[in-house]
């Protein structure tokens, strides 16, 4: 198996394959693609598409078919999760101290006020409410998109899946055995020539160089979603990336973590972090809408939880 490691995105990128006399060329290719996907969709470099996008909110924009497919996705999925997943919490993670990338953060080590509350703001500001971000639309025929005025997204973890999936679409032109994983965010093509199935580990957020299960998946991806990772200290408060749509402040949740297996990676994605914010009691909701994926989750006091069907990845089944 031939690898390459990078980093992208403010967080550590993988990509291998075998089985073929491309492989060494097509992680070439395989990397210089999610770099300069990175430079069209972060909402941290001002001359990306979707950072133009949202400087015209107000007016019709014309867009990339490949943004319009995120778009579609993300109003899809919005809808899907009754708003848990929701990009245009921009704004609030931009108030949170989140404005600039993850890599910067901690290269610069600031510390800012802590600010007044989402809620405190919007009562200064009139009490009006930012627009819900199923009042975007969407001209698919003429590929243009109109934000509302004052809406801001940050399509930040879905952009990640949909690169990281068209990324092993493109390795798997050269070895048809192959895998990316950029930050948690995984994509398996073929098995491993040994007859193998694709081995996980699922990190223990208290204590990463510790593994809190170990998976065994076939093609397809596998997410985690952690409130431990993307984090900042702001005003004396700790602070993450995981924005509770309902409040505009960081989910308080008692999950420090949850690995998703499915199909699709952006499926994965969005459920990882659904079930994050909702915790406990969004669960069972959530799951009954997609059973064809699993999901593991780790509490703060270290217990591993699991859905019905996730035994089925485990090497291990005392875990759960």
């Amino acid at each position: 198996m031939q690898t390459l490691e990078f980093r992208v995105m403010s967080t550590n990128a993988l990509i291998a394959a075998e089985g073929h006399d491309w492989a060494t060329y097509g992680l070439r290719e395989t990397r210089a693609y999610i770099e300069a996907s990175e430079r069209r969709f972060s909402r941290f470099l001002p001359d990306s598409e979707l950072s133009q996008l949202n400087r015209a909110a107000g007016t019709w924009f014309t867009v990339s078919n490949d943004l319009m497919d995120m778009l579609e996705q993300s109003l899809d999925f919005y809808k899907e999760t009754s708003g848990l997943f929701d990009p245009s919490v921009l704004p609030d993670l931009k108030r949170l101290g989140y404005d600039k990338s993850m890599d910067e953060i901690r290269t610069q080590g600031k510390v800012v006020n802590a600010p007044a509350s989402a809620r405190t703001l919007r009562q200064a500001q009139g009490g009006a409410p930012r627009p819900a971000f199923n009042e975007i639309s969407l001209d698919l025929a003429g590929r243009r998109v109109h934000l509302p005025s004052g809406m801001e997204i940050d399509l930040g973890g879905i952009a990640k899946g949909w690169i990281v999936e068209k990324a092993a679409e493109l390795l798997s032109t050269y070895a048809a055995v192959c895998a990316v994983s950029v930050g948690g965010d995984m994509v398996f093509k073929g098995y491993p020539m040994d007859g193998s199935d694709w081995r996980v580990n699922i990190e223990d957020p208290r204590d990463p160089t510790q593994t809190a299960a170990a998976l065994h998946v076939g093609p397809g991806a596998v997410v985690t979603s952690s409130i431990a990772k993307r984090s900042w200290n702001q005003g004396g408060q700790s602070r993450h990336h995981l924005i509770d749509p309902r409040t505009g402040e960081p989910a308080q949740t008692d999950w420090l973590s949850v690995t998703v297996v499915a199909p699709q990676i952006t499926t994965a994605e969005v459920y990882a972090k659904a079930w994050l914010i909702g915790g406990e009691e969004q669960a069972a909701r959530l799951a009954a809408q997609r059973p064809e994926i699993a999901y593991f989750v780790i509490k703060s006091d270290g217990t591993l939880l699991g859905s019905q069907n996730s035994k089925e990845y485990l090497n291990d089944l005392s875990y759960i």
